[in-house]
């Protein structure tokens, strides 16, 4: 769609959006950043249920027995969604935010943005892998079985991964219990939410209905919950972003190298595995891609909505979807790669 086509310009326009509003109206957002509830913020948990949970309704669990027809693709993307990502965000944060670039940024912060860069890349993408399959032509059968498969390990390895991460890492000491607490609200409620939604649509309507008519529209509502989140979230941090306008583009650079390594690491293994490109697309955007809301969502429970390692997950939103684009267009542009399976 035309909406879709100009995706950029929109979570572009919502960024400076937010931004201005928390300029102009800074004791709105202050107040609104206040509003939580064991240390969860209203306002961005509900918008995040709002966004995820219609995406979720689409994951079939019961088609997990489907994860043998593409074991190889599957194999591929948890190997760097697990093994390899959190651990070489780590690496980046370290090399580049306590090591090449410590000069330019404050020392009292260098922990908390490194925090915010492994909260960053500890949880695969939920959400907006859907959009990305879609973008690519990738096989949905396959985005299925994939966010299925890392939705059950995200409940388990995602608090561990942080806090082991983050306390080697830093100096930063990171509550179990607020962890704990995020997968539960983030992960855990949106799951239980879409799976139980999903057999009470196609209990009353049939899956022919269910798939046809109804997910058609739950489209634009996450759509419409992205931007709002956007806007939000960008708010909260319009002083630290426009205050530290060299922060912002330091803290880019290991997210950017993270973005472009997992996703040739995840394409170049599917191609070495011969794997088709409708799975090794898709494949490549979620060993790539990371569940950001989740992210800023737990950086403001941990650390405060105007803390670095917020801002740090924030600058992951405004890197993220711009770069993912472009993975799109390089995948779109190289399916000649790729074997044509008959």
């Amino acid at each position: 769609t035309a909406f879709e086509r100009y995706l950029t310009v929109w979570v572009s326009l919502c960024i400076l959006l937010g931004i201005a509003l928390g300029q102009f109206f800074p004791g709105v957002f202050q107040s609104i950043g206040r509003m939580e509830v064991a240390q969860v913020n209203l306002p961005v948990g509900l918008l995040i249920w709002v966004m995820v949970i219609p995406m979720l309704v689409k994951v079939d669990f019961g088609a997990l027995h489907e994860v043998r027809q593409h074991v190889r693709g599957i194999g591929v993307t948890l190997f760097v969604n697990w093994l390899v990502k959190p651990f070489s965000m780590a690496f980046l944060g370290w090399l580049f935010i306590r090591n090449l670039f410590a000069p330019w940024l404050p020392a009292a912060q260098i922990d908390s943005y490194i925090a915010g860069l492994i909260l960053l890349a500890a949880a695969p993408c939920t959400a907006m892998v859907f959009v990305w399959s879609y973008l690519t032509d990738g096989d949905p059968a396959y985005t299925l079985v994939q966010v299925s498969v890392n939705d059950l390990i995200m409940l388990v390895l995602f608090a561990p991964i942080v806090r082991y991460l983050v306390s080697g890492a830093s100096a930063l000491v990171v509550p179990f219990g607020v962890l704990f607490f995020s997968v539960l609200v983030f992960i855990v409620v949106p799951l239980a939410a879409g799976i139980l939604l999903r057999r009470v649509f196609v209990a009353r309507g049939g899956r022919d209905w269910f798939e046809r008519e109804l997910l058609p529209r739950f489209a634009p509502v996450s759509m419409a919950a992205l931007l709002a989140t956007l806007v939000l979230i960008f708010a909260f941090q319009a002083d630290n972003i426009t205050a530290k306008p060299l922060h912002v583009a330091l803290i880019a650079v290991p997210i950017l190298l993270q973005v472009y390594f997992n996703a040739s690491l995840a394409y170049g293994l599917m191609r070495v595995f011969r794997v088709e490109h409708c799975v090794a697309a898709p494949g490549a955007l979620i060993g790539a891609s990371n569940f950001f809301e989740l992210a800023v969502a737990t950086a403001i429970a941990l650390f405060g909505p105007g803390s670095g390692a917020a801002l740090a997950t924030v600058v992951g939103v405004l890197i993220e979807v711009p770069a993912m684009l472009t993975v799109v267009g390089v995948c779109n542009r190289t399916k000649h790669w790729f074997p044509t399976i008959e």
